[in-house]
């Protein structure tokens, strides 16, 4: 086994910056009071929970009363959808959403059919991008709610959010944003793209595990979730996750402060790694969108390669990536995301995504394409039907079968 390592799963989870496990320490053994009980011992947590609010706040352009803690952004899907299926069943059981949301809406949405409610799930083209005129003609006079994922989780491609926002506004339809992977990654403002629910979670933005928030516009009616106590102002019962909360709002201020300048290095960095495999990885692909794609985002296919043998073989070399979803890992299926893009069988369970953070470098970069160059061509020479397409000496033009690769289209 490699002993050096190279992370590129920062879309499954990111490490935990210094700053943020230093505002969440003196949560565990000095300002350690229930944030729920009025003597003075639990002033600090008060005041913590009050500040974090205030962080997202100013980070999402709304009023800190609209911000809920949750524990994780699964949680933030579920309260949203379920809760508003329930507070508005009289109004209706329509519900909107896509092929290639995240599991956490796609089974909250099965879950709920299965109780009465009705659901279009919107198709895509191939770069991942819904339809608007699709999704308008699908509203109904009963559709009451439209949940669309801002950036999706394995291609990157970032949704036509601002136009789905007004959308749903001018057809009185409430709009949720599952924004899990773009928050503290891409600029979000709530009144400007008519977001009424937003779900984010810490862990992707070098925060910790375990904590997630909801916004919830003023005046939208949404039934608690959890029940129990009367923390998060009567709407989410469970004693609040301090600490991590704390290190949640630090994470989130840090990574607005450095957005701009970690969006132009990590989309510098990623199309750096774009054009390498492309260039030069014979038969292979790029999943998603060229423009509207998250900054750190990059899916490959490779034809006549498997996904999930590409990954141990990568794990041996010290590069941790994926072939999709961190929540889907092992599962025997190809990717629904990918097969909703149009792409056949083959290529789907050819697939390998590589997410860029703020610690990448280049020289990382150019380590994994050398060794990614070996892994596919050893894995595509070991198969008969790219010997059969290919021929012996590999792609023309090719000195040792690859060194300028064809891409599929």
């Amino acid at each position: 086994m490699n002993k050096r390592q190279v992370y590129l799963d920062n879309a499954a989870t990111t490490p935990m910056r210094s700053e943020v496990l230093e505002a969440m320490l003196p949560y565990f053994n000095e300002e350690y009071g229930n944030a729920s009980t009025l003597y003075h011992l639990a002033d600090g947590a008060k005041k913590a929970l009050q500040a974090a609010r205030d962080t997202m706040a100013g980070i999402l352009g709304c009023d800190s009363s609209e911000i809920y803690f949750t524990g994780c952004g699964t949680e933030s899907d579920n309260w949203a959808l379920k809760g508003i299926a329930d507070a508005y069943r009289d109004k209706g059981r329509h519900i909107i959403t896509t092929k290639i949301e995240h599991h956490a809406v796609l089974h909250t949405c099965k879950w709920l059919e299965q109780h009465g409610a009705e659901v279009t799930y919107l198709d895509v083209d191939e770069t991942g991008m819904i339809s608007l005129a699709g999704l308008e003609a699908a509203i109904r006079p009963d559709t009451i709610l439209i949940s669309v994922m801002f950036a999706n989780n394995e291609i990157g491609t970032i949704e036509p959010v601002r136009q789905i926002g007004e959308i749903a506004r001018r057809h009185g339809v409430l709009f949720h944003t599952d924004a899990v992977q773009a928050f503290g990654q891409v600029p979000i403002s709530v009144d400007e793209y008519r977001i009424d629910m937003l779900s984010a979670s810490a862990h992707k933005l070098n925060g910790p595990k375990g904590v997630g928030l909801l916004y919830v516009r003023k005046g939208v009616k949404l039934h608690s979730f959890m029940h129990g106590g009367g923390q998060e102002r009567g709407r989410r019962a469970g004693t609040e996750n301090v600490a991590g909360i704390a290190g949640f709002a630090r994470a989130a201020s840090l990574a607005a402060a450095e957005m701009q300048e970690r969006i132009r290095r990590e989309s510098e960095l990623r199309n750096y790694l774009i054009t390498r495999v492309l260039r030069e990885i014979p038969y292979s692909r790029l999943n998603g969108s060229r423009r509207s794609r998250l900054p750190g985002n990059a899916n490959f296919s490779f034809q006549f390669a498997d996904g999930e043998t590409m990954l141990i073989m990568l794990d041996m070399e010290g590069i941790c990536a994926s072939s999709g979803s961190a929540c889907t890992t092992g599962q025997t299926e190809p990717s629904h995301v990918l097969t909703a893009i149009g792409l056949p069988e083959e290529l789907a369970r050819g697939s390998l995504r590589l997410t860029l953070g703020c610690e990448t470098t280049r020289e990382e970069i150019d380590y994994t394409v050398d060794k990614l160059k070996e892994i596919v061509g050893k894995l595509q020479r070991m198969s008969p039907l790219y010997e059969r397409i290919a021929g012996p000496a590999g792609p023309r033009g090719s000195a040792r079968g690859g060194a300028r690769g064809r891409e599929l289209r």
